[in-house]
């Protein structure tokens, strides 16, 4: 009877890799936080990035799976930087209902002298650009994208002035990411992960939801002004407040886990949790995209693809190696220099 008792009271935890949607019903909030582990360690064990750049690209997914499953439909949400920093191309590619890669570019000279200063910051390592949020439904729907500007910001702050800039939604943003030691059978081995928390205010009543004017706006003196007579909604105050306390140290904690974070934070008015959304680290390159892809070159494309007789691709997200004959494009090929499209 005790046994069937436990059994009928246990919780299910979420765990690594699944990200956990809650809500707070007394403040009006609602959001997403995630933990990942084994996952994010492929990925970036897989490139064998710099530290600084790992670290950096680990943020990104980490908001990227935080933002994409939301979506209520079959599609891709895709995040992209292009700066002018020594990490000049961050791409994260999430298609749901859970496949997650990724990839950076950077410049070896400018991030060594970069890590030489001291100054290998995630605003030092993006510098000046944009980050563009994308929104794909298929081939037969319009794309959705929403541009931020980079200009020495964390990717904390552009996630928030997304949001701010295209939904006009309070959001609350907290990332971290570490390497921690565990034991395992033949010593201590070090792993990535990283810890992600979206928290947004959407009242019943939208006025509720008003925000103080960005600089530069055209609202009158006074009004939705962050330097005049503004003043946010009690209840954000305090979800913000609350979201404030997290320290990155257990946002990527295994020890703690999304949910007990989550009651620390807003036991005292209530947080439920709904069920969990599983990612994985999954690349969505086969051998027929990449053809299809080679179809669309025209000869003299082709015929610049060719290394010792084969054409050979990789691809930038998981690495995987695809070798082509010259000769299987021959029909397809067109003799102007029409671009290639994916």
């Amino acid at each position: 009877m005790a046994e069937a008792e436990r059994a009928l009271g246990e919780f299910g935890y979420a765990g690594d890799d699944a990200v956990v949607p809650f809500n707070v019903e007394a403040l009006e909030a609602r959001g997403r936080a995630v933990q990942l582990g084994p996952m994010l360690d492929q990925i970036l064990g897989r490139h064998d990035y710099p530290e600084p750049v790992s670290r950096l690209l680990a943020e990104m997914i980490a908001l990227t799976v935080l933002l994409g499953t939301s979506l209520k439909f079959d599609g891709k949400f895709i995040a992209q930087t292009q700066t002018d920093g020594p990490v000049d191309l961050l791409v994260v590619d999430f298609a749901t209902p859970s496949s997650v890669r990724a990839y950076a570019r950077f410049d070896e000279a400018k991030l060594q002298a970069a890590i030489d200063a001291g100054t290998a910051n995630s605003e030092t390592l993006l510098g000046k650009g944009v980050m563009a949020l994308t929104v794909d439904q298929g081939a037969y729907m319009q794309r959705y994208q929403g541009i931020v500007e980079l200009n020495g910001t964390s990717m904390e702050e552009v996630a928030e002035a997304y949001f701010r800039q295209s939904e006009q939604i309070p959001t609350a943003v907290k990332l971290a990411v570490a390497r921690i030691a565990r034991r395992g059978e033949h010593g201590f081995v070090e792993g990535w992960r990283a810890g992600g928390l979206i928290a947004q205010f959407l009242p019943e009543a939208p006025e509720r939801m008003r925000l103080p004017d960005l600089p530069g706006g055209d609202a009158p003196e006074g009004v939705d002004d962050p330097e005049g007579s503004f003043e946010p909604d009690d209840a954000w105050v305090e979800v913000r407040a609350l979201v404030d306390t997290i320290d990155a140290s257990e946002l990527a904690d295994p020890d703690v886990g999304v949910e007990r974070l989550l009651f620390r934070l807003f036991h005292e008015r209530g947080v439920r949790v709904f069920p969990a959304n599983p990612v994985a680290d999954d690349c969505s390159c086969t051998r027929e995209r990449i053809r299809d892809v080679l179809s669309n070159f025209s000869r003299e494309e082709i015929g610049e693809s060719v290394e010792d007789g084969r054409i050979a691709v990789t691809c930038e997200f998981c690495g995987e190696g695809y070798e082509f004959d010259p000769a299987e494009f021959e029909a397809d090929a067109t003799s102007g220099d029409a671009p290639a499209s994916e």
